[in-house]
């Protein structure tokens, strides 16, 4: 008798509903949709740095592509989330009508697909805290959200600002898992002179990890968990690197004078491996087995979820329509790497964890 295929559940996967669309296409500012002279599809511009962007074609904005890309790589539920630069750059009058109205198009858009789509929503963080909260409180009536997608910088000034506890609160109330996705990267004169021979490597391959780990980083310091104990936070490409760093993190804290002084290394105070092991989840978007055992470690096979990061980081080569995705083929290789013939480890990354934390049906 032949087994069953696992489930597979990808939780990075990435999608700009046709109202949010429209909406880059009408700016003529950074971030905006544009199609030059020569281009055969659009180009979408998202970062200040940017000149000609990357090209947008129908795969990030039509459901049914995903669906097609889904059956291909034998996904069975994707959790689909608005792509960066999110609702971030919106004047305060304008981001509150438009996450209503993007959120409720994004869960139309699952409810085709029942069963096999699913959303997390998006927040008006532009319009302020009690914006955020009511926004909040009513993904409730929608009935494909699973969660929340949030940039590093919240409401404008980072996750450890004080005008987010309201919205860390009502989160917590709600149950809401928030998936936390880099956008900015570090700024461009750390990659060099010659940072515009090499494509868009550098600051996707070292800029995003890092703007995630250094977000992290100030909200362990200025004890969010401590405050919101219940509040789970998912990590984009396995938490940067932060699995790597969290050691030298928790030593630096431990020896700082400053900290110390101001009352934060108090006794019964939860170190940075508490808060992984119950706070944090990181996705699987690792592409080997070597990222993956130091996610494994920092946080705990149930803590993993599988992603792919879909529509991004399509394959580049000539018969490009045919091939398999790399960032689907290198993800699965690695969780299949590290866990060799355990299959319910593998089961439970690929697919099991995700039911799991965001309640899936």
């Amino acid at each position: 008798m032949a087994s069953k295929s696992p489930t597979i559940v990808d939780i990075h996967t990435h999608i700009y509903p046709p109202k949010y669309v429209e909406l880059l296409k009408s700016r003529t500012t950074v971030p905006y949709i544009r199609q030059l002279p020569g281009q055969t599809v659009p180009h979408l511009i998202i970062l200040p740095q940017e000149t000609i962007g990357r090209p947008i074609g129908d795969e990030f904005s039509s459901i049914a592509r995903k669906v097609e890309f889904m059956d291909k790589h034998n996904i069975s539920i994707s959790v689909l989330s608005l792509a960066n630069p999110w609702l971030d750059f919106l004047p305060a009058s304008e981001a509150e009508a438009a996450a209503k109205e993007i959120n409720d198009d994004i869960d139309a858009m699952c409810k085709l697909y029942p069963g096999r789509l699913y959303c997390l929503g998006t927040l008006p963080v532009s319009a302020g805290a009690k914006a955020c909260v009511r926004e909040v409180k009513r993904l409730r009536e929608l009935q494909q959200i699973r969660g929340i997608v949030m940039g590093t910088t919240a409401m404008g000034r980072g996750l450890d600002d004080e005008a987010m506890e309201q919205v860390w609160g009502a989160i917590q109330e709600e149950g809401w898992t928030v998936f936390l996705h880099p956008h900015y990267g570090l700024p461009g004169g750390v990659y060099g002179e010659r940072a515009g021979e090499y494509g868009h490597v550098l600051p996707l391959a070292l800029g995003f990890p890092m703007e995630t780990t250094i977000a992290i980083a100030r909200m362990f310091l200025s004890g969010v968990f401590d405050k919101f104990p219940k509040l789970q936070l998912l990590l984009a490409h396995s938490g940067g690197t932060l699995p790597f760093l969290a050691g030298r993190l928790e030593s630096c804290i431990l020896h700082d004078k400053q900290l110390k002084e101001a009352g934060k290394l108090h006794q019964g105070r939860r170190t940075v491996w508490e808060i992984l092991k119950t706070n944090v989840l990181l996705d699987a978007v690792i592409y080997s087995s070597v990222g993956l055992r130091a996610a494994v470690e920092a946080g705990g096979v149930d803590r993993l979820l599988f992603g792919t990061d879909h529509p991004f980081f399509p394959p580049v080569g000539e018969k490009a329509e045919e091939e398999k995705w790399l960032s689907v083929t290198l993800n699965s290789k690695a969780v299949a790497d590290l866990f060799g013939e355990d299959q319910e480890k593998s089961q439970a990354v690929l697919g099991r964890n995700a039911m799991r934390w965001l309640k899936l049906d």
